[in-house]
C-alpha cells in the first residue's frame, strides 16, 4: 500500500469503507451495500470503481466474466491523508485549533475527554 494524500469524494469513500469491511467485492456487491443510502446506477458504481483504480486507491482481478475489487489503501493511511489536509486547509496547520472546534462545536461525553486526556499524555511522553 502506497502512502500519498487521499483526496476522496464522499461516494469514492464509501466504496472505500465497503471494501474495506469486504475484500474482493464485485461491481454489483458494492452496487446492493450502497443501495439503501443512494439511489445509484449500477453503472455509476462500475465508473467510480475504474476512476479510483486509475488513480491507485482499488485494484481487481478477473473471476469468470467478473471483476472483483480489493482496497489498494488501507484505513489508516487514508484516515490520517485526509486528517492532515483538513488541520492544514481548514486551521492553518493547528492542531490545537481543530481540537478546540470539534470540543465547541460538538457534544462530548465524559468518556470522550478522558481517552483524550489519556492520548494527550501519551503524545506528551513520546515528545520528551
Amino acid at each position: 500500500m502506497k502512502s500519498s494524500t487521499h483526496r476522496l469524494g464522499d461516494l469514492q469513500l464509501r466504496i472505500l469503507q465497503s471494501l474495506w469491511a469486504r475484500p474482493d467485492a464485485s461491481v454489483a456487491d458494492v452496487h446492493s451495500e450502497l443501495k439503501p443510502e443512494r439511489d445509484l446506477a449500477h453503472t455509476t458504481i462500475a465508473t467510480m470503481l475504474r476512476k479510483m483504480e486509475a488513480r491507485g486507491l482499488v485494484t481487481h482481478r478477473e473471476e469468470g466474466r467478473s471483476f472483483l475489487y480489493r482496497a489498494n489503501v488501507a484505513a489508516d493511511e487514508v484516515s490520517r491523508s485526509v486528517g492532515n489536509h483538513l488541520v492544514e486547509k481548514l486551521f492553518e496547520g493547528s492542531l490545537s485549533g481543530a481540537v478546540h472546534h470539534l470540543l465547541t462545536t460538538r457534544e462530548v461525553s465524559r468518556a470522550e475527554l478522558e481517552e483524550l486526556e489519556k492520548l494527550i499524555k501519551e503524545a506528551k511522553r513520546r515528545s520528551k
